[in-house]
């Protein structure tokens, strides 16, 4: 991919208003990694 084609997409990304769903949805996603990963943490420390 070019320098101009990435700076395209991603101006165009930049201008695309994010979607509530989407950003609910990113959210929740995120929220829903780092209590696994502090899970995982927790039982590897009683194991």
């Amino acid at each position: 991919m070019t320098r101009n084609a990435r700076r395209a997409r991603a101006i165009a990304i930049a201008q695309a208003k994010p979607d509530a769903r989407m950003v609910a949805l990113r959210y929740l996603m995120l929220a829903a990694g780092a209590t696994a990963a502090s899970l995982a943490l927790l039982t590897s420390h009683f194991i």
